[in-house]
């Protein structure tokens, strides 16, 4: 083989060179809407959960605000109802008041019981005392201050009354009445009206209405009640010879000046108590306690009418005795009095008179009283 005699030399593939893509200066191409975006429907899911839980918070605080206030109505609610029924409380105890102070006038006794009357009463003074000051601690709603200004003056006129009452009482049932005295009581009767008028035309209509002002139903089965009790027990208290009767005393007439020409005098008819009249010629049984009430009917026998007619019951043995005033009678009429005695007889029998006391002119005396045997036990 020559040394120029070509040899065939092995084929080799020409190599490839891949060349490698830059990426373009910047980071290459970037996705639609930027680099870190979400996809537009995971952003449309996040603005309605924002969107959701926005609303969600908003009712919420509604809720809030909702139940905050159905709590302030609830409360101002329930002020308005306790202060109605404290007002209620304290004008029942009020006119409980009343009544015992006009059961201790109604007892009498005259002069010998003139002291411890005052001393009574005094008491029930006490009692009105107290009633004023609950009221003025009492809470009272901004809706309530007008009736509670008038509350305070319709209990503070009903203590006054009685307090001044009782400085009257003993120159009332001395010795020797004095007209002033009754008449002073008289007045402070008017007293007592006027705080009736006051509680009923004022307090009332006030409370009334700020109950109604905030839909609070007033009377039938659920409304509230409102007291509408009465301090003064009649209107006749008013007036000075009634007042007299009641105390067991009468009112001083003029020393000058002549009877009037013609018959005086009464008759006594009829007593009984409970019902049942008296018979002169049995022993009739009472009971001893409380002390008995005896209703005297007499008639007006003479020619002439009589004023401030004093009608007595007395008890054999006892100091024990009642009297009652009758303003006024008239020839050929009937008149009643109610006589209770100063107290509990002690038990036993005993002979009770009932009669009525000479007027002036009278000079026949022989029919103006009764006797009765009777048992008290």
């Amino acid at each position: 083989m020559s040394f120029f005699d070509e040899t065939d030399e092995p084929t080799i593939a020409p190599r490839t060179t891949t060349r490698r893509r830059r990426p373009p200066a910047g980071g290459g191409r970037r996705p639609p809407g930027g680099a870190g975006r979400r996809p537009p429907s995971d952003q449309q899911a996040i603005q309605i959960r924002r969107a959701v839980a926005a609303a969600a918070i908003l009712i919420v605080l509604i809720l809030i605000i909702l139940g905050v206030h159905s709590c302030q109505i609830s409360a101002r609610n329930s002020s308005l109802k306790d202060y109605n029924s404290n007002v209620a409380s304290l004008i029942q105890q009020s006119d409980q008041t009343g009544s015992q102070l006009f059961s201790q006038l109604s007892s009498g006794g005259g002069s010998n019981n003139a002291t411890n009357l005052q001393n009574q009463i005094n008491q029930t003074r006490v009692n009105a005392d107290k009633e004023l000051s609950d009221a003025k601690g009492l809470g009272v709603p901004d809706e309530m201050k007008g009736a509670q200004q008038d509350l305070l003056v319709t209990l503070t006129m009903r203590r006054d009354g009685i307090a001044n009452i009782a400085l009257q009482i003993q120159p009332a049932l001395g010795s020797s009445t004095s007209k002033d005295a009754v008449n002073q009581i008289a007045a402070e009767m008017a007293r007592f009206y006027a705080s009736d008028v006051l509680y009923k035309d004022y307090t009332i209509p006030e409370i009334v209405a700020a109950l109604h002002a905030v839909g609070i139903g007033v009377g039938g089965t659920n409304g509230q009640t409102v007291e509408s009790g009465q301090f003064l027990p009649d209107v006749q208290w008013l007036t000075p010879t009634f007042v007299a009767t009641k105390l067991g005393t009468s009112l001083p007439t003029p020393s000058s000046g002549k009877p009037a020409p013609g018959v005086h005098g009464h008759r006594m008819d009829s007593v009984s108590v409970g019902g049942n009249a008296l018979q002169p010629g049995a022993t009739n049984t009472i009971s001893a306690s409380p002390p008995p009430t005896f209703t005297c009917t007499f008639t007006n026998d003479g020619q002439n009418s009589e004023t401030n007619v004093v009608v007595k019951v007395s008890v054999s043995g006892t100091s024990i005795s009642g009297q009652a005033i009758v303003p006024q009678t008239t020839p050929g009429q009937q008149s009643t009095a109610q006589v209770t005695l100063s107290s509990s007889p002690p038990k036993g029998t005993y002979t009770v008179t009932a009669s009525v006391e000479k007027v002036p002119g009278e000079t026949v005396l022989t029919h103006n009283s009764q006797s009765f045997p009777v048992t008290f036990q």
